[in-house]
Formats: C-alpha cells, structure tokens, sequence
C-alpha cells in the first residue's frame, strides 16, 4: 500500500512539470538516428516530444527555452553494473542466495547517487557483490531525487521494482566450505540449484488451483523461477574465457536470459559469446592491478565483440570505475578499434536493453523519458565536461552551482551526507 502511494505521489509531481522546456542549438546525439548540428530538443511532463533539426521541431509557445549553442546533448547513461549505495547481498552461511534482494540494503542516501549524476548516468543495475556463487537479487533504478529507495526503483509490469540476478564464477565465489572449492565444482552447484527449481516449478504448475497440492512456499525457488520464466534476467560476473563458455553452456541447458558482466577475455572467445546471442557489459580499466582473472583484459574487447556482432555496453562496477568518469570508457574502447557509434551505443542504448528497457530510456525519441546529459564538448573527447543532467525533466545535476561540482570534481565535503551537503530544494531549477 505505502509503495503504491509512493508511486503515485512520483507520478503526480511528474504530471506536475506540465511547462515545456526546449533546449535549441545543441549539437544533439538521438543514438537512433544520425548526429544532428544544430538540434532542438522539447521535453515537457518527464518525456520526450521531439528531438530534431532545429528547423523541423515546432517549440510549444508557452515552452521555457534554454540556449544550449555550443553544448552536446545526448541520452543519459545507462550503468548496467554499480555498487553504489552501500549495497550487500548472501552472507557466508551459503553459496547460492536467490532470495536475498538488493533493495532491502541500498542506501539512496548515499553521495555516490550524487557522484553518479555528476557522471550524466541515470539509469543504474544496482548488484550485490560476486563472492558468492548467487549473490542476489538486483535492482535498477532510475537516479532521481528521492530520499527512500521507493522514490528511485523502476516499476516493472506489475508495478513491482524491476531487477535482475546476481550470479558468479571464477575465482571470486570459489573458497571453503559452503563455497565451491573449484571452478568444476561451482558449476555442479548452479547446476544443482536450476534443477531444484526446475522440479519446485513443476509442482507448483501441477497443484494448479488446489492450494492443497501446492508444495511449501520457499522463496529462494521463487527466485529461480523467475529466472526460469525469463522474468529474470541473470547478470553473470565472468572474466575467463573458460568461464565464459561454461556461463554459456548453462544458459543453453536452462534457457534463462543472461546478460555476461566483465567478460575480460571476450576478446579470445567473440565468435562463441555472439552465436549464443549473449549481450556484453564490459569495463575497461586504465590501470593495472585487481584480480589474477582479470589480467588479460583489454580495451580491444569491445571491438572484438562488436565485429563478431555481440551486443556490447559498459560500466563502472562502482567503485572499481568511478561513477564520475564513465564516459572514459566509450573513448579508450574507439581508442581500441571500437566504433565511435557502438561505443556511444554503449553507453546509452546497449544497456538499456540489457535491463528491458529499451523502450523507455537510451535514446532521444519522443514517448521516451526525459533523460539526457549536456556535454560540454564531444562525449569522447577527455576535454569534456558534464555539464548538467536531466532526470525525467528535471535538472538534478547542474555543473554551474558550487554544491553539484563539489560532487564532481571532489575536494573537501564531496562525500559529506545530505545532512552537510543538501543538494536541492524543491523550488529549484527544474520543475
């Protein structure tokens, strides 16, 4: 009931924004069409109305405009894999936790939530770590002003926050009892739990009506069905090409959709991850160091990946990759022999479809959520600053007031809480 109250208050001030605001002469990357010069971009009660050469877009006449001559605008960023929030998942009493959900420890009060909007990020898959085998239930969320977690998750169909499952293999899960002691033995445990599942399902199909007939509740093997069901998506954290082709294997035995995170050695393995229609979140580092699996990752990854015609998208694992520097990852990925259109795909598109959500954020189209990043300059160039970020038509990162670039640029009070450091009052910029 609180929740749908909730939903309801966000969709009332979202209604309320009923001014337009057309933002005219920037350089414009829709991402579903061609660049465009000289663009207009109209937003008006948290979406999209048009988005196009200045001289096609008709500006409503009640419309606040916004000179933008000499900015880039482009659609917000998607981060298919972020920690921010102080996010945690299983514990050490088992390996495989697909009840435990990611929601019930996020703390959107976080600076990190700043931070990530100084990055022109917007949309963001919250996980659970990967030292377990399955961490947990994911959740996405859209970085908007909020102050409980009920303000910011995305509501699926049902109305129910959407998210994904936190799977591993390699060398993080792997440990001592209760954790696979081998990379062998991690995928016989997979397996065992998605056989589990696949017989608590049956029944539950069987018992039909009769709730007599129906087995006991158990909300890890609800967790699994809805893998099973492809409600579901796993996000599994893989870096080796062995483990790859294993991650591989089993989503070809149980038919769940799947999304491969890292994927450092996708590189020696592109043919294989794009026959098996496999979309790639991949992170580039720019300096060495981290885990022994990780040590013949390479930029050329994502160029790999995109000629054997593999769906890439990026990001940061919040805060192995700072939040604020995203867009870095696009440049060295062209910098790598990427193109300049999949990588800014990357960024946007690519991983709005990995979290089912192409049809609402990752490109500039009308009927989509407001959501876009001013540029200073070329989003690929190391020159470019963010300059401001729009939330569903609202300004929630503005590089020209003092308190937002502490957030950006770092330096003393950066990661005060809101307490210190409060970022907005409701009669701002924006509404």
């Amino acid at each position: 009931m609180l929740r749908s109250f909730l939903c309801a208050a966000w969709a009332a001030a979202v209604l309320a924004q009923d001014t337009p605001v057309a933002l005219t002469g920037a350089r414009l990357i829709p991402v579903a069409g061609p660049e465009i010069a000289n663009g207009t971009l109209v937003v008006e009660r948290g979406k999209i109305v048009a988005a196009g050469p200045a001289a096609s877009v008709r500006i409503p006449a009640n419309a606040r405009r916004i000179d933008a001559a000499g900015k880039t605008i482009m659609p917000g960023l998607v981060d298919t894999h972020s920690h921010i929030g102080g996010v945690d998942g299983g514990d050490s009493s088992a390996s495989l936790h697909p009840d435990v959900r990611a929601m019930d420890s996020v703390d959107v009060r976080d600076t990190r939530f700043h931070k990530a909007r100084a990055g022109g990020i917007t949309t963001v898959n919250i996980m659970p770590g990967s030292g377990l085998l399955l961490s947990g239930q994911t959740i996405y969320l859209k970085l908007r002003e909020g102050k409980t977690i009920d303000d910011l998750f995305i509501p699926g169909a049902g109305g129910q926050p959407m998210g994904g499952m936190k799977m591993a293999n390699g060398t993080n899960p792997r440990g001592a009892p209760p954790r696979p002691g081998t990379r062998a033995k991690a995928a016989a445990m997979a397996r065992e739990l998605f056989i589990k599942a696949v017989e608590y399902r049956a029944k539950v199909r069987a018992a039909g009506s009769d709730a007599s007939k129906l087995p006991p509740r158990d909300l890890r093997m609800e967790g699994m069905g809805e893998v099973l069901d492809r409600k579901r998506v796993v996000h599994f954290h893989t870096h080796r090409h062995d483990d790859i082709l294993t991650v591989l294997r089993l989503q070809k035995e149980f038919g769940f959709k799947l999304v491969l995170q890292h994927v450092s050695d996708g590189w020696a393995v592109p043919d294989e991850i794009a026959a098996a229609k496999a979309p790639c979140s991949i992170i580039l580092i720019d300096s060495p160091g981290g885990k022994i699996e990780a040590k013949d990752n390479q930029w050329a990854t994502g160029a790999a990946l995109e000629k054997a015609g593999a769906v890439v998208g990026f990001h940061t694992d919040d805060g192995v990759t700072d939040s604020r520097l995203f867009l870095r990852m696009a440049g060295l990925a062209v910098r790598a022999g990427m193109s300049r259109e999949m990588a800014i795909r990357g960024m946007t598109m690519a991983g709005a479809s990995m979290l089912e959500m192409q049809d609402r954020v990752g490109s500039l189209e009308p009927g989509k959520d407001a959501d876009f990043v001013v540029l200073s300059g070329d989003p690929l160039s190391v020159y470019t600053h963010v300059l401001e970020t729009w939330v569903e038509g609202r300004k929630l990162f503005d590089r020209a007031d003092p308190k937002h670039r502490l957030y950006q640029v770092g330096g003393q009070g950066a990661s005060d809480g809101e307490s210190a450091l409060h970022l907005h009052d409701d009669e701002e910029e924006g509404q």
